[in-house]
């Protein structure tokens, strides 16, 4: 188990994590229809962030190498500065890592540099990018693995901090949109021209979504009264289809069972699913909550806020739910109605209140890839089953 000691939001809902989650708070969602955006000619809704205001943002940050960076490493340097400011460390150390979770970087690049290196297409190169910027001395980790890429680089933060190879580990997400992404999801069909739906009967596809977030961990101490637990994460691959969830949900089945002892499962608060409002992978999540034991359980999605946002979706609403729960109130899931997934489950409706310590995040992506993480509230019964150092 490692501990979150700071963590940032950059979306079209805010700047930082508080501004996110005001806006959570009142309804409000960052998507927009667009028609022929990005020069693709079919509509479609997405939640995309002001280049304007991103640049009056980034423009108050120091380049000390003076650097021209890319929208994605914009977002993504705006909110690693943050988080790190909020965890207190010193970023220059050996004993900080960085891990990078993006499914796309900047492919845009691939058709035109625009002026940039040849290098800056490859996603270990905006890695090294934003590393250097902090003067942080290791070797960045890139985590790009389909829609669980922001879950698995945590996964991956607390296999190095509790292998002892760091004390801190700063987890960037981070995506933005271009025709290549955007096209690339129209031929499959599963845009939505409107504002997503997830787990409802009437619900007819994605929307997209650009963010950049960070969640800064340190290696378990004494435990502090506020502190928030990654007690666990599980990652497991079913290789079920290039692009559709299993319809057993057998990958997702087994790792949300690796993460959750019997004994927590009465203090689990709710779930916060990938719900991506696609016709197959809403069923998928709520077989797996069903075979789980968890179909009673309140589970909700924000998708509907904040679009799908790719490498950086795991660790938006991971930082989201931790949100939740720390304020004792679950969001309900916008653009639900009407129930429509193959196995009943409780979908959150209206902004709920629970005075349990634990929540689970569970995503799936293409490839058969799945991840679910395990949450707390610093809560000492909870915390006496899991290890502390």
């Amino acid at each position: 188990m490692i501990k979150k000691i700071g963590d940032n939001i950059v979306s079209p809902l805010g700047f930082t994590t508080e501004e996110n989650w005001r806006n959570l708070l009142a309804g409000h969602s960052g998507q927009q229809p667009y028609e022929q955006g990005f020069s693709l000619p079919e509509p479609f809704c997405a939640s995309v962030i002001n280049n304007a205001l991103l640049e009056k943002q980034f423009l108050a940050l120091p380049n000390p190498h003076n650097i021209r960076y890319t929208k994605m490493e914009k977002c993504a340097l705006l909110s690693a500065t943050d988080a790190i400011h909020r965890a207190g460390i010193d970023a220059t150390s050996h004993e900080v890592l960085f891990i990078l979770s993006t499914t796309k970087g900047n492919v845009e690049l691939l058709r035109d540099l625009q002026g940039y290196e040849p290098e800056r297409p490859y996603l270990w190169r905006s890695a090294q990018l934003i590393a250097q910027y902090f003067g942080n001395p290791n070797e960045p980790i890139v985590v790009s693995n389909a829609c669980i890429s922001g879950c698995a680089a945590q996964v991956v933060a607390q296999r190095q901090l509790e292998q002892g190879r760091y004390r801190y580990a700063v987890v960037i997400g981070a995506d933005v949109l271009s025709q290549f992404i955007i096209s690339g999801f129209q031929s499959f069909k599963a845009l939505s021209p409107e504002p997503c739906r997830p787990f409802d009967a009437e619900r007819t596809g994605l929307n997209l979504g650009e963010a950049a977030a960070t969640l800064v961990f340190a290696r378990a101490d004494q435990p502090e009264p506020t502190d928030l637990w990654l007690l666990n994460g599980a990652l497991c691959n079913d290789a079920n289809h290039i692009s559709a969830p299993s319809r057993t949900a057998e990958g997702l089945v087994k790792a949300i069972q690796q993460i959750l002892p019997d004994t927590a499962t009465p203090d689990l608060a709710f779930v916060n699913a990938h719900g991506t409002a696609t016709r197959y992978n809403d069923d998928m999540e709520s077989v797996a909550l069903q075979r789980c034991g968890l179909d009673q359980l309140s589970v909700n999605s924000l998708k509907g806020y904040f679009g799908h946002t790719l490498g950086a979706a795991g660790v938006v609403e991971s930082i989201i739910s931790c949100q939740e729960i720390n304020n004792g109130t679950i969001l309900p899931t916008r653009g639900f109605t009407t129930p429509g997934t193959v196995a009943p489950i409780q979908v959150a409706t209206t902004q709920e209140k629970t005075d349990k310590p634990l929540f689970i995040k569970m995503i799936s992506g293409f490839g058969g890839s799945n991840a679910a993480l395990l949450f707390a509230k610093n809560d000492a019964a909870i915390l006496k089953n899991f290890k502390t150092e």
